[in-house]
């Protein structure tokens, strides 16, 4: 396990290292910001749900003025697994569930 961390929606989040491995190599800026993947998770500024499905959410973490690490989990039978983190300029549409 690469790491497990816990949301404040109450279900932790978990990844692999195998898994980690392939969001790195999809999103190359992300290598080094592994600490701020697992904040964005533990003490995001906001939390979204997405349009498309419910079951997945989108944890924002404010890194730079107009610019944030997202951290984006499924929850699965009350288990939270990552299924990708980057970083954006803009935040996106979806029910806003945890406002900082």
């Amino acid at each position: 396990m690469k790491f497990e961390v816990m949301t404040p929606l109450g279900f932790s989040v978990r990844t692999s290292e195998d898994y980690w491995q392939r969001i790195v190599l999809k999103h190359p800026d992300i290598a080094d910001l592994q600490e701020l993947v697992e904040q964005a998770l533990a003490a995001p500024d906001e939390v979204r749900c997405s349009r498309q499905d419910a079951a997945v959410f989108l944890f924002y973490l404010s890194r730079a003025p107009n610019r944030w690490v997202v951290s984006v989990a499924r929850r699965l039978n009350g288990d939270g697994f990552l299924i990708t983190a980057y970083q954006t300029d803009a935040i996106k549409e979806g029910e806003l569930l945890w406002p900082r």
